[in-house]
C-alpha cells in the first residue's frame, strides 16, 4: 500500500466522491457489459513465483516496507518493469 502524503484538497475531493450516491453518477457514455462483452474472457492466474534468497541493502527494504504492505510484490514489479524496458 502506498503511504504517500495526500493533499488536503485531494482528500476533500475523495470524500465528496465517496459520498456521491450511485444514482447521481452519469453512466450514459459507458456501454453496459453484456454476454457479448464477456464471451471471450479468459481467467488468467498469476504465474507461480519461485522463492529465492537475495541480499538487499537495509535502506531499500526499509523504504519498500514503509511504502507498500506487500513490499516483496512491489520489488518484483519494479524488477519486472526494468526487465521489460530492457527488452526481456
Amino acid at each position: 500500500m502506498n503511504s504517500a502524503k495526500v493533499s488536503k484538497k485531494r482528500t476533500n475531493d475523495l470524500k465528496k466522491l465517496a459520498a456521491t450516491p450511485d444514482s447521481a453518477i452519469d453512466y450514459s457514455d459507458i456501454p453496459e457489459l453484456d454476454r457479448e462483452f464477456w464471451k471471450n474472457a479468459v481467467v488468467e492466474f498469476p504465474k507461480k513465483k519461485k522463492q529465492v534468497s537475495i541480499r538487499l541493502e537495509p535502506e531499500i527494504i526499509a523504504w519498500y516496507k514503509s511504502h507498500f504492505r506487500e513490499y516483496q510484490t512491489a520489488i518484483n514489479a519494479v524488477l519486472k518493469s526494468y526487465m521489460k524496458a530492457r527488452g526481456k
